[in-house]
């Protein structure tokens, strides 16, 4: 993963094990307080809640301690590669779009991080500038030049 995503996973697990984890045992205290726990439905609610905070602090603690931190900047980015960004135009409607291609756990469409692990990465992945790659996605089949290859640093 790269460093960006590596303090985002961090920051994620420190407001779970700082922040949520001692809401959580406030509100379960709370609810305790309401008499019945065998009724009491925000007993059970609260309790599930934990339950998932800690489930998640589990994961996240496993992802952390295996990581590997790349450092795209050591390498050229003249053909994609793991940090690439990369702008798309879409061969049949003449859309572009700029993806950086990241890790699993930091990947967000919205922010055009694109996992390594998604089908569009996949075939990206050793492409030059002019090349073209036809991708099955979920909505159907598409097609795409490769623009421009560049590596541009993550924003946190």
């Amino acid at each position: 993963m790269t460093l960006y995503g590596f303090t985002k996973l961090k920051e994620e697990l420190q407001d779970l094990t700082k922040v949520q984890r001692p809401q959580i045992v406030i509100e379960i205290d709370t609810a305790r307080g309401h008499g019945d726990l065998k009724e009491n439905a925000e007993y059970h609610a609260a309790r599930e809640k934990q339950r998932f905070i800690e489930s998640r602090i589990a994961e996240f603690s496993d992802i952390l301690s295996r990581a590997q931190i790349i450092d795209p900047t050591l390498y050229e980015h003249d053909r994609v590669l793991f940090g690439s960004t990369v702008e798309l135009e879409n061969i049949d409607n003449g859309e572009t779009s700029v993806y950086t291609i990241v890790g699993t756990y930091e990947s967000s469409v919205e922010k055009g991080l694109i996992s390594i692990s998604s089908p569009l990465a996949k075939h990206l992945i050793g492409k030059k500038k002019g090349d073209e790659v036809t991708v099955k996605l979920p909505k159907g089949e598409a097609s795409y030049e490769v623009i421009e290859v560049y590596f541009k640093p993550i924003k946190f």
